[in-house]
């Protein structure tokens, strides 16, 4: 099993080459252990569609931003099968290729938000974008505002937007500063040491309560509405990550 430490300040000519790598398992090839999400895609998507709720919807434009290979985006496709939707999965041609095609999947090949053809083509036509477990990656390609501005700009109204899996460092610390994330850590560390946890200290190309804020804030002042949830308890990393969810009113 890979180490943790293999996926960080990663980008996206780093999952083009993961997806090739066959001595990778498909959650290696998506920036993750095996043991972050092997057992735990299920509840991953089910927490997803109770916050994206125009995917029970019917006939309704979606986009996934980065959706990887494994049996997350799997998932997806076969929801939009069954309610009728009009699908875009946007990544690297690599990671598009481990992907099944199908009449009413639209695959393109792209560093998003860097396809303005298409961006233009489907500005505010779109019902539901969801961004997983991408938004610390943008780090290393784009900015954090631009992506955010050019998602918001394809919203159709009532659209969603979830941007899920965020690892906040500051709601990190706040775990690990409790008791529960202390003894959390000694467990999984084997260890009787507690964590070390340094709060008011800047943390450089991490994503902190700074940047979940303002991306909240920006949103709000284009006119959409913006919400900070939990992830669920069942998720492997709900009590160090959250999402964010853009509604177009």
């Amino acid at each position: 099993m890979a180490s943790p430490n293999r996926f960080e300040h990663i980008g996206f000519d780093d999952f083009r080459r993961f997806a090739q790598d066959e001595s990778m398992s498909k959650y290696e090839r998506i920036g993750f252990p095996d043991s972050y999400r092997q057992g735990f895609e299920g509840a991953i998507f089910e927490d997803i569609c109770a916050k994206l709720s125009n995917l029970k919807k019917t006939s309704r434009t979606v986009v996934d931003i980065g959706p990887g290979c494994s049996d997350l985006p799997k998932m997806l496709i076969d929801l939009c099968a069954s309610n009728e939707h009009a699908l875009t999965l946007i990544d690297s041609q690599e990671m598009l290729d481990l992907l099944d095609n199908a009449p009413f999947i639209d695959k393109l090949p792209a560093m998003y938000p860097q396809c303005p053809e298409w961006v233009a083509a489907q500005a505010g036509k779109v019902d539901v974008i969801l961004c997983y477990s991408v938004l610390h990656y943008v780090f290393v390609d784009v900015s954090f505002f631009r992506f955010l501005d050019v998602s918001l700009s394809l919203l159709a109204p009532g659209g969603q937007m979830l941007i899920g899996d965020i690892p906040n460092i500051s709601k990190r610390k706040r775990f690990f500063a409790s008791e529960t994330g202390t003894q959390f850590h000694k467990d999984y560390m084997n260890t009787d040491e507690p964590p070390n946890v340094e709060f008011n200290r800047i943390e450089h190309d991490q994503i902190d309560d700074a940047v979940v804020m303002s991306l909240i804030q920006r949103a709000r002042a284009q006119g959409f509405d913006a919400y900070v949830l939990p992830q669920n308890e069942a998720l492997p990393m709900a009590n160090r990550r959250e999402d964010i969810l853009i509604v177009r009113p």
